[in-house]
């Protein structure tokens, strides 16, 4: 084997994708890695310009990526592709890649090109976002859960702010969950729950959150509303929706929820006070029967329920955060 056939083994063996041009931008060389991802043929991109065959984009805007070798021939040091970055090969395919460009030099050390290194990244960066995402939506409904609740209703808060215009934080509990698990087992519990989660999210705008926060209580967060009647009139057709009948399997559903509302400013300055009060609220309306709404302060009675008090979906409260099927 000859030195040069050594090292065309080589450069075909490392697992990256390489491209070289020469000092005009004009492609000199692919291995066969890099023929893989750009669909070009060595001898059909030799001498065309790098942008025909390392056809580059910003993932999300669309638009046509830098240069990276230009970039690195200019600069005279090795440089990194941009972030989002997707190669488009010749039948059109799609990768997200990475890569970094080097200066070619001559035994002189005159710049004569560039050398490009590229792999596909885009399986490593799904599995990335699918563990970004599990860490902040709840596995069984996909809604948001408490931690990115708590950061999009600090940022509601703070665009709140800024406009001057108020939120509402929606505390709803569905009622009696306990006893459509004991009749029809927890599958069909689960298919409610995501019934809901279906129903809440075609009900309310985009920019409205609606997180899972336990078992069968969600909080929702509308931004940027107009008063406090608007909150109350979304609470109302929210628990219209809920109110189903939900197809589960091959029987029909129905439950009611209670739901309680607080707003920023009137109830709290934070999104701990604000969800506290909608679920003091929550509670009120339970007070008064299911299916009911309540705003933070307009309860029959405010708060959670005493210690040792029955509610009406048959729990004994035992303290915060505790409640016990009697």
């Amino acid at each position: 084997m000859t030195s040069g056939d050594r090292a065309e083994a080589t450069l075909n063996s490392i697992g990256d994708a390489i491209l070289c041009t020469d000092v005009d931008g004009k492609v000199t060389y692919l291995n066969i890695d890099a023929e893989k991802m750009t669909g070009w043929s060595r001898d059909a991109a030799a001498g065309r310009p790098l942008a025909d065959v390392f056809n580059i984009i910003d993932g999300e805007t669309r638009a046509i990526a830098p240069n990276p070798l230009n970039l690195a021939m200019r600069l005279n040091k090795t440089v990194g592709l941009t972030p989002n970055c997707v190669l488009v090969s010749r039948d059109g395919t799609e990768t997200e890649i990475e890569d970094s460009a080097s200066p070619i030099y001559t035994a002189e050390g005159i710049v004569a090109g560039a050398v490009i290194v590229f792999r596909d990244v885009s399986t490593a960066l799904e599995t990335s976002r699918k563990m970004s995402r599990l860490a902040q939506h709840d596995a069984l409904t996909g809604l948001p859960n408490r931690l990115l609740l708590d950061d999009r209703l600090t940022e509601a808060i703070a665009m709140s702010r800024r406009h001057g215009k108020p939120l509402a934080v929606l505390f709803l509990d569905v009622d009696g969950f306990k006893a459509v698990n004991d009749a029809l087992g927890h599958a069909a519990g689960d298919g409610v729950l995501q019934e809901i989660a279906k129903q809440l999210s075609k009900t309310l705008r985009e920019s409205d959150t609606i997180s899972r926060y336990s078992g069968d209580e969600f909080v929702i967060v509308l931004s940027e509303i107009a008063n406090g009647d608007h909150a109350a009139i979304v609470a109302k057709k929210l628990l219209k929706v809920i109110a189903g009948p939900h197809r589960i399997g091959t029987q029909d559903v129905r439950v009611t929820a209670s739901i309680g509302m607080a707003l920023y400013p009137d109830h709290g300055q934070n999104a701990e006070t604000l969800i506290a009060n909608a679920d003091a609220a929550m509670y009120g309306a339970k007070r008064e029967g299911h299916g009911q709404e309540r705003l933070f302060g307009h309860e029959s009675k405010v708060g959670p329920f005493a210690p040792g008090e029955t509610d009406r979906d048959g729990f004994v409260e035992a303290g915060p955060d505790r409640r016990l099927r009697k």
